[in-house]
């Protein structure tokens, strides 16, 4: 069974209000009613009170108004009503059309008004009931078990006044009694308790239409139905803590700044990088080209030296000391050595150009290399740039690029040692060149003075003897010729693998330049975006108060356009509840009533 009702909170709060009806009252006939003198009103409030049926359609809306009375006497009012009730005094209240007219004592009047052909509200509700998924009536619910659904929608009523959909807030409140529910949910409202029942309440903000439900599992349901008020809002909104949340943006917006100009630095440092690596692989070219090019005459240089080897070892073993012996043939051995001595001669020089270039594509490569910088980038670092919102594509060929840079780094680190020798070895070798071509010559010369001066056996002898000794120097000089091109060979091999390496390293940073330009070009339409979130973020949350922040609101009277000086317009709305019917109970027998002194005897006894 129900616990006795509880009283809407409204009705409550007439009743809080009721005694200052009494205090301020005036008796039929007072001075204002006498005089017959006119009345000013200097304001007006308005509570109307709806009453909705269990689906919400209205069933009955009566007004009790409160006017502030600054000179007293005779008062006019409007509003289309059925019926009035004088609720400050006796006074007979007097209605022609929708003129109301009743005398007043200076301070507050108040009157009920019953409107004629209950005048619609401003908002349409609409409410549906379920039981385990089947819709119910009211009538069906009351002592029902199960799960129970209520559904509320609320609407604009398109034949009102749109300013109280506009700028009024919706409450709407149900109760829930101890004992008659289980597991009450909802996803729209906020569930309270009260004392010890649950007050679910749901709040519909200006100008929304909302559909709200809540379940709960029901045992002998019953409950007092939804009580609505509708009020505008009473207090200017602010934001909590906007200005923080402005400051966070503005944090964000100088960090998003400085990662663009960070990135335009690098962008910058990336396009040097770029440039001093073609530049070094355009000498690297040239240098690989005079390399290759010695590389493929020190064969030919062998050969021709092996030639003369061999010829010289011929001539020395073949020698004879007889005076048939055709000394001319021996004259085309001197011009042989000069050629060999000129070919020396320009091997040396050559070697020294050669070195010159190295010198410089060396000093490239050196400043290129140092360019790199060996600052390390973390993992952690890499995955902040991508949560960065950047292009992934662009940060893609960035780490990649940065990697190859990283490893080209490493292994020129690695192999500097060697690449310093360099310089030295083309001095040495250069060197080493110049001294067997100028050996050569002096070879040739002796040669020539011997073949010259050739008179005798005497002189047979000793040309037989400096060819046994020449053909043995240049034995030796033949084999450091090999060495030395063989050294020319292997130091071409190991730069054609170098100059693969600053080619795929160039590639990589032209790559890295162009993933740089890309990232700075989003950087910077980034923060061109972000430069304004600050003033952007408080527009939309100005605006966005701006639709709840009904504090201008100038109210208008509800019942007629022809009160003035509205202060206030509210509305309570409740609908029919759920009410398990009580059987009639057969009347008690009456008691003889007692008298006073037989009350009071009893007061008083022992007994």
């Amino acid at each position: 069974m129900m616990k006795m009702k509880r009283l809407p909170f409204v009705i409550v709060a007439v009743m809080l209000v009721a005694p200052s009806f009494l205090v301020h009252a005036s008796p039929v006939g007072d001075e204002a009613g006498e005089t017959g003198q006119e009345g000013e009103i200097s304001a007006k409030e308005e509570v109307i009170y709806a009453n909705l049926l269990a689906d919400g359609q209205l069933d009955e809306v009566f007004v009790v108004n409160t006017l502030h009375v600054s000179e007293a006497g005779m008062i006019t009012d409007y509003g289309r009503y059925s019926s009035l009730k004088n609720l400050t005094n006796e006074a007979e209240m007097k209605q022609s059309g929708d003129e109301v007219r009743f005398a007043a004592s200076e301070g507050s009047a108040y009157y009920q008004g019953n409107l004629k052909d209950r005048l619609e509200l401003p908002w349409d509700f609409s409410l549906s009931y379920e039981l385990d998924g089947e819709e119910m009536t009211v009538d069906e619910l009351a002592g029902a078990n199960g799960r129970l659904q209520i559904t509320i929608d609320t609407s604009r009523n398109e034949d009102v006044d749109p300013s109280f959909f506009e700028n009024y807030l919706l409450q709407i409140a149900l109760t829930f009694e101890e004992g008659t529910y289980e597991t009450l949910e909802t996803s729209d409202g906020v569930i309270a308790n009260a004392g010890k029942d649950k007050q679910v309440t749901f709040t519909v903000m200006p100008g929304e239409e909302k559909e709200l439900s809540l379940s709960a599992a029901v045992t002998d349901f019953e409950f007092s139905g939804i009580d609505i008020t509708a009020v505008p809002p009473a207090m200017a909104i602010e934001a909590p803590g906007a200005d923080e949340i402005a400051g966070e943006f503005s944090s964000l917006t100088a960090g998003v700044k400085e990662m663009d100009d960070g990135v335009g630095e690098l962008k910058q440092g990336i396009s040097q990088l770029n440039d001093g690596l073609r530049s070094l692989e355009n000498g690297s070219a040239e240098y690989k080209k005079g390399i290759d090019e010695m590389t493929g005459s020190s064969a030919e240089l062998v050969k021709a030296s092996s030639t003369i080897e061999q010829a010289l070892k011929e001539v020395s073993q073949s020698l004879q000391l007889t005076e048939e012996m055709d000394v001319g043939d021996l004259q085309q051995l001197p011009d042989g050595l000069f050629q060999l001595a000129d070919a020396l001669k320009e091997t040396s020089q050559g070697l020294v150009q050669l070195r010159e270039q190295y010198a410089t594509a060396y000093n490239q490569v050196n400043e290129a290399m140092n360019g790199i910088s060996g600052q390390q980038v973390s993992q952690e670092q890499i995955e902040q740039l991508y949560a960065s919102g950047a292009d992934r594509d662009v940060i893609d060929r960035l780490v990649e690029a940065y990697s190859a840079a990283q490893k080209a780094k490493a292994t020129y680190e690695a192999a500097k040692q060697g690449f310093d020798a360099v310089d030295s070895i083309l001095e040495e070798v250069s060197a080493g060149t110049k001294e067997m071509a100028n050996r050569l010559t002096a070879i040739a010369d002796g040669l020539n003075k011997s073949l010259s001066g050739m008179d005798g056996l005497d002189s047979f002898s000793q040309l037989q003897e400096g060819l046994s000794a020449l053909a043995v120097n240049y034995s030796e000089f033949h084999q450091g010729l090999v060495s030395y091109t063989g050294g020319v060979g292997q130091l071409s091999a190991a730069y054609s693998e170098l100059h693969h390496g600053i080619g795929e390293v160039t590639e990589g940073s032209g790559e890295l330049a162009t993933g740089a330009d890309a990232l700075h070009n989003g950087t910077g339409k980034l923060h061109e975006a972000t430069s304004g979130l600050p003033e952007q973020m408080q527009e939309e949350i100005d605006a966005m108060i701006s639709d709840y922040d009904k504090s201008d609101f100038d109210p208008v009277s509800f019942v007629s356009e022809k009160n003035h000086n509205v202060e206030t317009v509210q509305f309570v709305i409740k609908t029919a509840g759920v009410e398990i019917e009580e059987p009639e109970e057969a009347p008690a027998e009456r008691e003889e009533e007692k008298s006073f002194w037989t009350k009071l005897r009893e007061l008083f006894s022992r007994e």
